[in-house]
């Protein structure tokens, strides 16, 4: 019975170690996503449903602005792509900037390139450059393959669950030990896994994003200064080891950081100065 569990471990950690990859923009391994081409049609049929069902707002300064921004920090994500020897990663990205009329303080990006703004965030972005900090870290998302990573990861937290499910059978263990057990593990794979791997991924879209922000021009030292604009919101924000986000202190004190790290980046590119 030790023998098939341990069978059952081992082939759980087989499949992560075989589900890992490169960042080509940070170097670091990644969980390995879902490939793009089954991605990305189910993500583009659902932000279509969205605009379908949302009041986008078009032919206005400010659904421009949006679409302007979005297209000078594609054309950064470009540079930065040649500069690394993959020119041809955005193959099949079909880039799209809506404005949506909600006032959800809120931005998003899907799979593919398909990028949403609410009009309610446009009061703390409140200039171009504070928009293009937050289409940076959307396009970000969208570039690290955000999405497909949380697809696998949702596949390898319900392998992990079928494992535990069949060890619990294999020990003999009771109908009620084998739910407290999974109950166990849901809890545990959410805390310690799924939600920290969100911060993990908000933190290096806030990297990625402040680089490209300051590539395509515009001034990476408003990153911190928008979310100081955030956090004056208020609000009461869960704990940080329980939130997909970092708390708006740990976020600014580390866009403070980055931001010298981007304006070095831009050096290469010949960008001096700043929006």
């Amino acid at each position: 019975m030790k023998m098939k569990i341990t069978r059952l471990s081992l082939l759980a950690a087989s499949l992560v170690v075989l589900s890992c990859a490169t960042n080509v923009f940070t170097g670091e391994r990644t969980l390995k996503p879902v490939a793009n081409d089954q991605v990305f049609p189910a993500a583009f049929a659902q932000y279509n449903q969205v605009l379908e069902e949302s009041k986008v707002v078009t032919g206005t300064a400010e659904s421009r602005m949006i679409t302007n921004v979005g297209q000078n920090i594609k054309n950064a994500s470009q540079k930065w792509l040649n500069a690394l020897g993959h020119p041809e990663y955005l193959n099949g990205y079909e880039w799209e900037y809506s404005l949506i009329n909600d006032d959800q303080v809120n931005a998003w990006a899907m799979p593919g390139g398909k990028i949403a703004f609410y009009t309610g965030i446009l009061p703390i972005t409140q200039t171009e450059t504070g928009v293009a900090v937050v289409m940076g870290h959307e396009v970000a998302h969208a570039l690290a393959n955000h999405g497909g990573q949380r697809m696998r990861a949702g596949q390898l937290q319900a392998l992990g669950q079928v494992g535990l499910a069949v060890g619990g059978v294999v020990s003999g263990a009771s109908q009620e030990t084998q739910q407290i057990l999974n109950q166990a593990y849901g809890l545990g794979s959410t805390t310690l896994g799924i939600l920290p791997f969100s911060r993990a991924h908000e933190n290096e879209a806030d990297k990625i994003g402040l680089i490209l922000t300051a590539i395509a021009g515009y001034n990476p030292d408003e990153g911190a200064e928008l979310w100081k604009r955030m956090a004056a919101r208020g609000g009461q924000a869960p704990p940080e080891f329980l939130s997909t986000h970092p708390s708006n202190q740990t976020r600014i004190a580390n866009l403070e950081r980055l931001a010298p790290i981007a304006k070095a980046e831009a050096k290469k590119y010949g960008v001096t100065s700043f929006k």
